[in-house]
This record gives C-alpha cells, sequence and structure tokens, in this order.
C-alpha cells in the first residue's frame, strides 16, 4: 500500500469515526415510527398534537414527516401553548387556523378550550402526541396531553405517544402531590412538580392510575431506542429545539423549577426579560455581595452563587439595574432543583425584612403560587417564619410513594 493509498485510508476510517461520534445516541419515537415504516398509522386517519420540537434528528418537522408519508393520511393538527409553528407568545390565546405550509386544520388546544371536543375528533381514527418535555409538572404540555388522552377515551379514538427524553433524566423526583382543590393547567394530575418519567411513561401512569378517568384510553407508546434513565439531554446527542422562548437550552429544563414558583411572586426578577431565565434572582434594593455570601453558605450541595447585576429587557424590571444572583448548578446529581429559590427567599427575608416577598405580592400572585405548588401548605408553612425547614417535609411527603408507583410504568433501564 503506497502513501496516498494509505492516506485514504487514513481519511475515510477518520470521516467514519467522526460520523459515529456525532451520530445521536438515541432515537426519538418519531424515529422509530419511521423505522416501522409508519406500520402502526397505517389505514388510519391521523391526528396531531405537536408544535416545533417534534423533529427528527436532522430537525425535520413531524408534521412534514407524517404529511409525506405515503402510507400515513394526516388529517388534522392540534396546537398547544406556542401553536404548532411556535409562533405564539407565552400565554396567548392560540386560534385554529389553517397550517400554511400543509394546508391542514389546526385545532387549537389553547384557547376557548384545552381538551379536544367530540366535533374536532370527527373523523379521526388515532391522536399522535410529539413534544419535547422538560419533566416540570407546571410546564403546560403533559396537561394538553392528558386532557387529549381523555378526549380521546371518551370519543373511541387510539392515542399514540411518539415519546422523547425526560432532559432531567429519569431519577429525579421532588415536590408533593397535587391536592384536592388545587387542580388547574399548570398542576392538572396528582404527580409530584419533578415528576421523573418521559412523556410516553407518564402518558401510562395517567391512564393506568385512572387520572384521566375511569375509561382508560387505547394508548400506544412508541418508545425510544438507546435512552436510559441516567441520561439528561445533553447525553442523547440530539438537537434542541426550544419548547418555549424561554427555554433555549437544555440545562434551562434544570433551572425551571429551580425559581419558576419565585416567579410567580411578581416581586422580584429570575432571569425571565434577559439573557439567563430562570436563573437569576435580582431586585433593586438586594446587594449582590452579601446574599451570594449568605447563599453560599448554607453550602447547598451541587450549587454555587455568583454576584450579579443587570438591566432586564423585559417583563421584572423592566430597564431598571438589578442585583442580586446567578445559580450555578456545579453537580447536576446532586443538587436539589426546587428547593433553592425558597432558600434564596428565606436568606432575602432575613437580610431584608421590609421585602418578604410572599408579603408584597398580589393575591392573585399568591393564588397561581398555590396551583403551581398543588396545595396552599407550602407557602403557609413557610411564611410562619420564612423558613424552608418549616415547609420542607411536607413538599417532599409524596417523592418515596410516587418513586414506588411509578417505577411500574417505566419503559427503559
Amino acid at each position: 500500500m503506497n502513501r496516498i493509498h494509505r492516506y485514504i485510508l487514513l481519511v475515510l476510517c477518520l470521516t467514519f469515526v467522526a460520523t459515529v461520534m456525532a451520530a445521536p445516541k438515541v432515537k426519538t419515537g418519531i424515529e422509530v415510527l419511521i423505522e416501522q415504516d409508519f406500520a402502526p398509522l397505517a389505514g388510519k386517519r391521523v391526528g396531531l398534537i405537536t408544535n416545533p420540537t417534534g423533529v427528527d434528528s436532522q430537525l425535520r418537522s413531524t408534521i412534514d414527516i407524517l404529511h409525506e408519508a405515503e402510507n400515513v393520511n394526516l388529517v388534522a393538527l392540534y396546537a398547544p401553548e406556542h401553536g404548532v409553528r411556535g409562533n405564539i407568545y407565552a400565554g396567548d390565546k392560540v386560534n385554529s387556523s389553517t397550517d400554511s405550509k400543509t394546508g391542514i386544520p389546526v385545532h387549537s388546544l389553547y384557547g376557548k378550550t384545552r381538551k379536544p371536543t367530540a366535533e374536532m375528533l370527527r373523523g379521526i381514527d388515532v391522536l399522535v402526541y410529539d413534544i419535547q418535555d422538560i419533566g416540570c409538572r407546571s410546564y403546560t404540555f403533559i396537561s394538553t396531553m392528558g386532557l387529549a388522552m381523555q378526549a380521546a377515551a371518551e370519543n373511541g379514538t387510539e392515542f399514540m405517544v411518539l415519546d422523547r427524553p425526560n432532559p432531567l433524566g429519569g431519577y429525579r423526583v421532588e415536590g408533593c402531590p397535587v391536592e384536592d382543590g388545587f387542580t388547574s393547567f399548570v398542576s392538572q394530575y396528582p404527580i409530584p412538580y419533578i415528576y421523573g418519567l418521559t412523556c410516553g411513561e407518564l402518558a401510562q401512569l395517567l391512564n393506568g392510575e385512572k387520572m384521566i378517568g375511569n375509561k382508560p384510553c387505547n394508548l400506544t407508546v412508541i418508545a425510544m431506542k438507546g435512552w436510559s434513565r441516567d441520561m439528561d439531554f445533553d447525553k442523547t446527542g440530539l438537537p434542541w429545539v426550544l419548547p418555549s422562548p424561554h427555554i433555549p437550552e437544555p440545562i434551562s429544563a434544570y433551572y425551571y423549577p429551580l425559581s419558576g414558583i419565585a416567579g410567580e411572586l411578581g416581586t422580584i426578577s429570575i432571569g425571565v426579560g434577559y439573557t439567563m431565565p430562570f436563573q437569576l434572582f435580582a431586585a433593586e434594593w438586594i446587594d449582590a455581595e452579601k446574599l451570594s455570601q449568605r447563599l453560599n453558605a448554607l453550602n447547598l450541595p451541587g450549587l454555587a452563587f455568583r454576584p450579579i447585576h443587570f438591566t432586564p429587557f423585559y417583563s421584572t424590571g423592566k430597564g431598571t439595574r438589578l442585583q442580586g444572583v446567578q445559580v450555578h448548578i456545579t453537580n447536576r446529581d446532586k443538587a436539589t432543583l426546587s428547593e433553592v429559590q425558597f432558600y434564596v427567599i428565606q436568606e432575602l427575608a432575613s437580610l431584608y425584612p421590609q421585602h418578604k416577598l410572599f408579603d408584597k405580592a398580589e393575591q392573585s400572585r399568591l393564588n397561581m403560587v398555590d396551583k403551581v405548588c398543588g396545595t396552599s401548605q407550602i407557602r403557609q408553612l413557610f411564611t410562619k417564619r420564612y423558613r424552608w425547614e418549616d415547609a420542607r417535609d411536607y413538599w417532599n411527603k409524596g417523592v418515596g410513594a410516587f418513586k414506588q408507583l411509578s417505577r411500574q410504568y417505566y419503559l427503559y433501564p
């Protein structure tokens, strides 16, 4: 073998290695469905609940994949919050329309109704769900999924989940289940705040535990290949498509439950409106150095706090110079995410008794906090002394039981 042949062989080997290393380790439900040549959908009229996160590893939309497949009859789309193409701002009403690219009718599930009506399901044999979730109960897509499952059961429509990774992995469970009287679209089912399941596994649990009603739906989950419970999103090799404007990167899924409850109070910036959504806690009256020192002195596992000064472009504190802390997750396995915001509020109350955040919040904001927490007990216990230790046990009271219950619905090791 001469030098030129050896060089060509080396280039080919390096190209092969680079291709293998770059290939995603995980195949999502839509890619497994493609491998199956769409056989589970053959001969059926298909409705699809999705948004821009419904893509394959080459970023092709599930809408377009199903629309172009010769043996799939895609006849309707269903829009969750933000719309099927992601063109609706957070919280804004989504109107029914026609998809401009495919000409397929789009039914809104974030407008007059959040549950498909019998009219919306007329002419549909199977309702398919393909949305990337972030593993937190208050993120509305799982509420859309569960209500659609209920509608499917009531109308004799099959339901299929094209599974995707939980970006927090499959072990993390935090927060008490939703209690009677606190069910809402941000706490639709009695599951913990962080629930440690993929959307396919969660669908099986909602169905099996009759959380969607006494009548189960005819559920099929197209499971992923290559995913395991110790994987967060970075380990999958998959491209990240932001599921909403303030979840731009996979790490954002970790920060959302770390600060989102505090953000509902409207009395402090959590970085929404700046370049680091959910990673910050700041206000005009905070001394960044003092707060970071107090929080670092707590020695919270897997966490560090850095002083920061910034001016939000919009949302809380818009146009105002704020200071506070940036939260750094130094060890994802050791950090307890949802408790961080309560420790921050605790230390702020100690440093600035005149700025106790719950005391400053409007009643509508407090009601929303209770809905997100799934109970009023966390707020009531915590605000007696503004000490997290007073509410921590209640926050964790259902974690062990849920972990035990959910194991029977695992699809992945």
